[in-house]
């Protein structure tokens, strides 16, 4: 399961506990957990780190740039140097311009063009006064954060057709004469220089990092093991997980840790243990050599005054059918929390065991602090595809509120051996339906569609939350695309609002017999993912297809709830509030009381974080995906976006990607 530094370590805690017999013999546990459950921390010591005051990047902003650093310094939520904003994730800021009262004022302050018809969703990263974002063919651009000027621009080796799409990790040394940009691209780690856009030559072998090595496979077999996000950097290190791919065979997905300077391994985690390991007992024997996945394909979130890493896994593979993976599959679906140094695993909660419903933690753990029980917790929430918040005490891993292991219904596939129960949340409500029936078909639908998917309906498995795959058809709600998705979380994490930004899209999931067979199966099965869309291109249920919804995580209540955007198609003959379709959008939260969204309609809307009011929306030339970033500069704030996804619904309606990062501000600022 872990290794660090070339030492192994095993530990014996079995599925109902997370606790080292270490821990145990010292009297850390407090709780044990169900079968397939969470719980145990130890406690280790913690330490504030805090990053250094940075040197004067401009002379002409000498006054300005060394308050707004020496702030940093003390707060990390006053920059934008991390994806999302900063290590914890929260999607957050306590820049304080932008408030209720001016809001609607916010203009174009400069706006810098891709250049090409593709889809991007980078959330820009900005350090001193340069912005880094993806530009044209996937290359890495510093920009002027001011004005958006370019500055360099780094293009990656020819013949690169896979790099890290959503964000880039920006580290430097302790004296700041080590800065580098790391990313991955085709299967390897990189290392760029943040002040020239140089490859850093002594990274790796020659700047890269190999991602197929020390995966316990040959990595000639790999097919892929890319990461799309940027991973967390965390002191001297950067912590990564991968995107393995989705069928049978694929590459396990290990976190793993390297030094940032030098690109050397540092710790590993295996997610899907070696025989022996914490975990090898929920697999079959030998399954590291033929199952794959349990990786972490979504964000990272770090607790950096704790040194805690919070991962939250995905599914094994292959997604949906797991007969040759009898048991629990641990790690595999869990919120993990390690030792950010070293790797080692503190507790973690399984939210579906033996997953065969595609059902990964998509979205970065939340770190925020509540009043509950007449006192201050600090909490980690995790919301997921399912609909759920799930919120745990941040080092013990204990529920905020009960979850309860229910019985679920069983397969009917050959071999096929699911779990007889889940872990539902009692509390908070979810945030999306939980079941899709004719009677929740769209208004929309033509009279040919609306019979396909009654029939469909009718002659499928429905049975409710978690109703397994089958050859005949099964009804997932929320389908394996729809609950909340990357980047699809915020939060105020001094007040307990956590809003979350989530799709309601069915999936039918009907199994195909496919060969060769296995040796623990008989035969392979295969389904499609499912998405239950309609010949216009719009889902089967009906709207609204996305929403913002807020939570008070102080009471575990919904504050409020709103659609989210709306179809172009569908406005123009009067039908609005519907929801925009297939988001894959994330909010960002303001100390001041805005909530900040782009949506597929192609507007960026701001939102009173109170009671859902839209303050201010703007239409740009293309559609939002991804999240904006919020940083100032020489006294002025703004917003950014990185406007570069299809609006049309089906082919026939798509016009070309006109995609540009746009940046607003207040007018009149100096």
């Amino acid at each position: 399961m872990l290794q660090t530094g070339g030492r192994k370590f095993a530990r014996d805690i079995g599925t109902g506990s997370c606790a080292t017999k270490d821990d145990k013999r010292r009297g850390r546990i407090v709780r044990r957990g169900a079968q397939f459950g969470i719980y145990r921390l130890a406690r280790g010591g913690t330490s504030a780190v805090l990053p250094p005051v940075k040197r004067l990047p401009l002379l002409v902003r000498t006054a300005v740039v060394l308050s707004a650093l020496t702030a940093f310094a003390r707060d990390p939520h006053a920059s934008w140097r991390d994806y999302g904003g900063a290590a914890d994730s929260s999607q957050f800021t306590t820049l304080t311009q932008f408030t209720r009262a001016n809001v609607a004022r916010l203009q174009v302050a400069w706006t810098y063009p891709i250049g090409e018809n593709k889809r991007y969703f980078f959330n820009p990263v900005v350090v001193d006064d340069l912005m880094y974002v993806m530009g044209k063919g996937s290359s890495i651009v510093a920009l002027d954060a001011a004005t958006g000027r370019e500055v360099w621009t780094y293009q990656p080796p020819a013949g690169t057709t896979l790099i890290t799409n959503r964000g880039i990790n920006y580290w430097e040394s302790k004296d700041r004469a080590h800065r580098h940009l790391l990313f991955a691209s085709n299967h390897a780690l990189r290392a760029i220089d943040a002040r020239t856009g140089r490859p850093v030559t002594s990274f790796g072998d020659g700047g890269s990092v190999d991602l197929k090595q020390g995966l316990d496979r040959d990595p000639t077999t790999i097919a892929l093991v890319q990461s799309t996000m940027p991973g967390r950097v965390f002191e001297d290190l950067l912590i990564l997980g991968s995107a393995t791919n989705q069928g049978y065979g694929s590459a396990p997905g290990d976190i793993r840790a390297f030094h940032a300077r030098s690109g050397r391994l540092v710790w590993t985690f295996r997610t899907v243990p070696r025989p022996g390991e914490p975990g090898a007992e929920t697999w079959p024997k030998d399954a590291r050599k033929n199952v794959g996945g349990a990786n972490v394909w979504s964000e990272l979130s770090v607790d950096e005054q704790r040194g805690i890493l919070f991962a939250p896994t995905a599914s094994a593979k292959y997604n949906f059918y797991g007969a040759d993976r009898i048991g629990a599959n641990l790690y595999a679906d869990c919120l993990l929390a390690l030792d950010a140094r070293t790797g080692r695993r503190l507790w973690h909660y399984q939210m579906v065991h033996h997953d065969i419903l595609d059902y990964d933690n998509p979205t970065a753990p939340k770190l925020l602090t509540v009043r509950h029980g007449g006192r201050n917790v600090d909490v980690v929430a995790q919301v997921s595809k399912q609909g759920y918040v799930w919120v745990f005490e941040r080092e013990t891993g204990r529920p905020l509120w009960p979850i309860e292991e229910r019985p679920v219904p069983a397969s009917d596939m050959p071999q096929e051996k699911t779990s007889p129960t889940q872990p539902f949340p009692t509390n908070p409500p979810p945030f999306a339906r939980l079941t899709f029936t004719v009677d929740d078909l769209s208004p929309f639908l033509s009279e040919a569609d609306r019979a396909r998917f009654r029939a469909a309906i009718l002659g499928a498995r429905n049975e409710g939350p978690f109703t397994p795959p089958s050859r005949r058809g099964t009804i997932q709600m929320p389908g394996n695309n729809g609950g909340a998705n990357w980047g699809g979380a915020a939060v105020d994490p001094t007040n307990g609002t956590l809003v979350v930004v989530s799709k309601d899209m069915p999936s039918l999931l009907k199994l195909e017999e496919k060969q060769p067979a296995v040796a623990t199966a008989a035969a392979r099965y295969e389904s499609g993912f499912g998405f239950m869309i309609a010949s216009d291109g719009l889902a089967a249920i009906k709207p609204p297809w996305t929403t913002l919804t807020v939570y008070d995580l102080n009471a575990g209540t919904i504050k409020w709830q709103i659609p989210l955007g709306e179809v172009p198609e569908l406005a123009a003959k009067g039908f609005k509030n519907t929801g925009t379709h297939h988001p894959k959008v994330g909010p960002i939260v303001t100390a001041t009381g805005l909530i900040f969204t782009g949506t597929r309609d192609k507007k960026v809307r701001a939102f009173d974080l109170e009671n859902g009011k839209l303050l201010w929306e703007h239409e740009l030339d293309t559609a939002i995906e991804g999240m904006p970033a919020v940083y100032e500069i020489a006294g002025r704030q703004y917003i950014v976006y990185c406007a570069s996804a299809q609006v049309g619904l089906t082919p026939a309606t798509q016009v070309p990607i006109r995609g540009a990062y746009v940046a607003f501000a207040l007018p009149g600022r100096n």
